[in-house]
């Protein structure tokens, strides 16, 4: 069993040598890949440099593609800011179980390209640009973590025989979730569960493309609004169509309201809206009644797409924490638009309650089990 280490080696081979010889200090054998672009030391133009990261990436997959990989135990990889990102959209065509480790210096936001796949992110701090006592630190920690993944037997404890359940959910469902959740495992299910805040949804969507569940609470399809309306996202294009083969349910929470940012850098046209800080650092803005249209024509027209049987319940008592009497963003006519425009694609249930009352929560658990008896 070996670890394949992906690096730009025309411009960190000193880096990945040093981070060789530590892995081999630890028993660690390492096969090499190289993803530098070949650019010879010449200063290329933006868009040379773009085409050259794009053919850098698929020569290094297709390389990865044509060894064998059964012994083949994770995948790490050196990179800065070029040669990061050329990494991350290698390590993303690998095998989701696979372990990957990232070290990088991150002058990008990771989010958006790592939200669909399980790297581990190691930072230099310091640009990778020569060893120093800073990088020696890094590469060494990467070493240690490589290692102890490589020699590890992990304790994964009972493994379920059938796929789980996938949900969604955020902070403001998340009383409405706990019940869900707690009866599915009560009733010998396992959970999967996946925070909808824009780029938890890119993981959900791709785990659905790998057949990871048997079935789906889409309890929280607040991407809607990220993806459709404002905020920031992860690209999910598959987001309310991946999951179509399997058995769903669909409820409303969180399709309310757009997740902005800090209250005091948005724009003036959502603080002139009914609006109120989830965190310091997070503001949910109420969504206006065209927005909620345009947000139950797309989810409409993703569920006439299903494969599998589905079910939409609409607790009209409130689709978010704060969608309640006396919430800071409550509005049962939003409510009214979100359900009259769905029932113009696709069957809907009206239930009574908020989207967290305990007797939501097990409607939905009711209707996958009705959905599923056969």
């Amino acid at each position: 069993m070996s670890v394949l280490l992906l690096a730009t080696y025309d411009t960190k081979q000193e880096e990945a040598d040093y981070l060789i010889l530590g892995l081999m200090a630890l028993g660690v054998p390492v096969e090499q890949c190289d993803i530098s672009l070949n650019a010879g030391g010449q200063h290329w133009s933006p868009a040379a440099k773009v085409a050259g990261m794009k053919a850098a990436t698929e020569r290094a997959i297709a390389e990865i593609n044509s060894a064998p990989q059964a012994g083949r135990r994770m995948v790490v990889a050196i990179g800065g800011g070029t040669g990061g990102q050329i990494a991350v959209n290698v390590l993303r065509s690998l095998p989701l179980a696979m372990p990957k480790v990232l070290v990088t210096t991150l002058p990008f936001d990771p989010r958006y390209v790592i939200a669909d796949s399980s790297i581990v992110l190691v930072p230099t701090i310091a640009d990778l640009c020569g060893l120093n006592a800073t990088t020696r630190a890094a590469l060494d920690q990467a070493a240690a973590i490589t290692g102890g993944l490589y020699h590890a037997t992990l304790p994964t404890g009972p493994v379920s025989l059938s796929p789980s359940v996938g949900v969604t959910a955020l902070g403001v469902t998340g009383p409405g979730t706990d019940v869900l959740c707690n009866r599915l495992r009560a009733e010998g299910d396992e959970v999967t569960v996946f925070h909808a805040n824009g780029f938890g949804g890119a993981a959900f969507t791709r785990w659905s493309q790998n057949e990871a569940f048997k079935s789906v609470i889409d309890y929280t399809p607040h991407e809607l609004t990220r993806c459709y309306i404002a905020g920031v996202n992860a690209d999910m294009p598959g987001r309310f169509t991946a999951m179509g083969n399997v058995p769903r349910v669909v409820l409303p929470g969180g399709v309310n309201f757009i997740g902005m940012g800090q209250s005091d850098l948005m724009p003036e046209t959502y603080r002139a809206r009914p609006h109120y800080s989830h965190s310091p650092l997070f503001t949910h803005v109420e969504c206006a009644p065209d927005e909620m249209e345009t947000c139950a024509n797309i989810l409409g027209q993703a569920l006439l797409q299903a494969t599998a049987p589905v079910r939409v319940l609409i607790p009209m008592g409130g689709f978010s924490s704060e969608d309640k009497p006396g919430g800071a963003i409550e509005n049962p006519k939003l409510r009214e638009v979100f359900r009259d425009t769905l029932a113009n694609h696709i069957d809907v249930t009206s239930l009574p309650g908020h989207i967290n009352d305990p007797a939501t929560a097990h409607a939905a658990v009711d209707a996958l089990r009705e959905i599923t008896k056969d």
